[in-house]
């Protein structure tokens, strides 16, 4: 597996490149240290993914990865930050960032890359947490996903951090009745749990 580094501190790229080359199919053939050098890099290897800083000069790791999305719109990008602003957060759900973790995490980041490069998102739990809190500009647009106003009422709660138990209560079913719904809406939307649903429901924000 092919990964980039980009990171303005050329200390913390040579850090994770001896962390990330410590896992047998690990390989990172290039480094870069701003967001040009990342769309750049990405054009020549096309690497499996790239683990991008968001603050950098020249270029943001959010402009950078928008950049790369647009041309690239399969490209795996996971950002490696010590900030958990909720703008960036937002941004990087919406161009279509695989996943948000923040540095201090570091034991997650190799599970973390094996997860986005199966096809998954990985967002860590104080990123998920912020969710329901941040200023969002519009409703969800999650028309074309054969979703009925029940199961939209259900994820918009899953996404608000209710439990299964206060959903049932509010829109008067069975604890077991949002059970059913929430694996029938995984299922419709090939997602593997509630973590996964609440960021599906907030990438759509539009």
């Amino acid at each position: 597996m092919n990964i980039i580094i980009v990171d303005d501190d050329k200390l913390v790229c040579s850090a994770l490149k001896t962390i990330l080359e410590s896992e047998p199919d690990f390989h990172v053939p290039a480094m870069g240290h701003n967001g040009n050098e990342a769309i750049s890099l990405y054009k020549s290897h096309h690497p499996d993914l790239i683990l991008m800083d968001i603050r950098m000069g020249e270029l943001t790791g959010i402009d950078a990865g928008e950049n790369i999305l647009k041309e690239f719109p399969d490209a795996k990008i996971l950002y490696l930050t010590t900030f958990a602003d909720n703008e960036y957060i937002v941004k990087a759900l919406r161009i279509g960032a695989k996943g948000y973790l923040l540095k201090q995490n570091f034991e997650s980041i190799i599970p973390a890359i094996k997860a986005v490069n199966s096809g998954q998102n990985v967002f860590g739990d104080e990123i998920v947490s912020k969710l329901p809190n941040m200023s969002w500009s519009s409703k969800p647009s999650l028309s074309g996903y054969n979703l009925t106003d029940r199961e939209l009422d259900i994820i918009s709660n899953v996404a608000e951090g209710l439990s299964n138990k206060e959903i049932a209560n509010l829109l008067f079913l069975s604890e077991g009745t949002v059970r059913n719904y929430i694996s029938t809406i995984l299922e419709k939307l090939n997602l593997r749990d509630r973590t996964q649903l609440a960021i599906f429901y907030y990438k759509h924000q539009s």
